[in-house]
């Protein structure tokens, strides 16, 4: 008997994955491959649109002719700040453009003059209301500003200029639209209070070139095989959770960042929030989702190194420990990985001497109180009340983090919560949700 499959393509920066699941969100197969990155005209690295081309299509191919399944859906994640250019054919123009690309300062100025002049709004003002702090090529309309303003040879010939997600998904619907979790992702493009492209989109012709946005997880039904839209990753991720159930609740979400992410909180991004590290992004259905984050586990890494080369001991002593030790916890911890970031943006690095800790478990636990001091003024900054906390990544499984997330947060109920592939699955998820919408029944039984 063949089996009901859905396909998903999630294409990172350095993994591009596909993997398979079943009717009840089960993986049945994964497969992941990397590219060589090509050059842009500039020489500066990118990834290669030809071979990413090629290996869609190729993987749709054997789907479709694999006798084993019966495939049902696909859909696409990928990551943000990112375009590509259609010309009136629908053929790609130039590059896929690397957002680590640096924007020539001169038109970086020109642009937040052009923004004051007209819209009467200086830089900090013009960060807040679109959520995008100033990072150059990562905010992407930028990347659109930079090509109408030096490289008219490739701006005046795009008719379309389609999101990553947007255009894996178009290479197999042939349909082209714009997707808010895209749009969202700090792309300078969106005006957060209003609800609607900045001025500055349509001033400039960006506004003309870019598809229409849409709600609908779907974009068409070929063949019986739902395809979907496609959505920005971090978006993607959070869906799980936000599907899950009907209460209010913030995802932490943690790693080398500890990103909060709270869907239910849709205040403003004022000024002082954007100084603090905080940001907003966009639901599938344009709602606001803000986020703070702490530069959490390269400072702990960082930490323990430090911690285990004084004491003698093995790098992963910490894993030992289950969170009950007794110890004596020493106050005066100094970040060394932070300066800029998370929510005291004036802290300094600096050298923390935790020599006065007896032993190595006690410097650990230093360590641990004063990042969780930072991650709870991070908190802070974006909870408004939820009553549940959700944690997914390395430190979920940590007990002295969430022992002492436990006592920073009394009120709160705190659950570990790690979906696999959980990308993969919110824009399995998502397509599925298209499919229960149009069918008049619920995504979940």
């Amino acid at each position: 008997m063949k089996t009901a499959a859905f396909a998903i393509f999630d294409v990172g920066k350095t993994n591009k994955k596909l993997l398979l699941f079943d009717e009840k969100f089960q993986p049945i197969e994964e497969q992941s491959q990397n590219f060589p990155e090509t050059c842009d005209a500039d020489g500066f690295p990118c990834d290669d649109l030809s071979l990413l081309n090629s290996w869609l299509l190729d993987h749709w191919e054997n789907l479709r002719l694999r006798s084993g399944i019966v495939l049902k859906g696909v859909n696409f994640s990928a990551y943000g700040a990112s375009f590509v250019h259609l010309d009136a054919e629908g053929q790609a123009i130039g590059p896929l453009y690397n957002y680590l690309k640096p924007l020539p300062s001169d038109l970086q100025t020109e642009f937040y003059a052009d923004i004051q002049q007209h819209d009467g709004q200086d830089q900090e003002a013009f960060a807040a209301i679109t959520c995008s702090p100033t990072m150059g090529m990562l905010n992407s309309g930028l990347q659109l500003y930079w090509l109408a303003r030096s490289q008219a040879e490739v701006f005046q010939p795009i008719k379309t200029a389609l999101h990553l997600p947007q255009y894996l998904s178009y290479l197999l619907s042939g349909e082209k639209f714009s997707d808010y979790t895209s749009i969202g992702c700090h792309t300078a493009l969106w005006d957060f209070q209003v609800g609607a492209y900045h001025p500055w989109v349509k001033r400039w012709g960006i506004e003309e070139k870019l598809a229409p946005i849409t709600k609908d997880p779907i974009a068409t039904v070929k063949d019986g095989v739902m395809i979907g839209v496609g959505l920005h990753d971090s978006s993607a991720a959070l869906l799980p959770y936000l599907l899950r159930g009907k209460e209010p609740f913030m995802l932490l979400s943690t790693g080398t960042w500890c990103i909060n992410l709270n869907p239910f909180n849709e205040e403003h991004l004022s000024p002082e929030a954007l100084r603090c590290d905080c940001l907003a992004y966009l639901t599938p259905k344009g709602n606001p989702v803000k986020a703070s984050r702490v530069f959490f586990g390269r400072e702990h890494d960082h930490q323990v190194e430090r911690i285990a080369q004084h004491y003698g001991v093995e790098i992963g002593f910490y894993k030992k420990l289950n969170g009950r030790e007794q110890v004596g916890i020493q106050s005066g911890f100094v970040p060394a990985c932070m300066e800029g970031t998370g929510p005291e943006p004036t802290l300094q690095n600096g050298n923390w001497d935790f020599s006065a800790c007896p032993d190595a478990i006690s410097a650990y636990y230093s360590l641990m109180r004063g990042l969780m001091d930072l991650l709870k003024t991070a908190i802070d900054l974006v909870d408004n009340g939820v009553p549940q906390f959700y944690v997914d990544g390395g430190f979920a499984q940590n007990p002295i983090f969430m022992a002492m997330l436990a006592v920073d947060f009394p009120d709160k109920q705190i659950e570990a919560l790690e979906f696999h592939q959980a990308t993969a699955l919110g824009a399995l998820m998502h397509l599925k949700n298209g499919q229960a919408y149009q069918q008049s029944m619920p995504l979940f039984t």
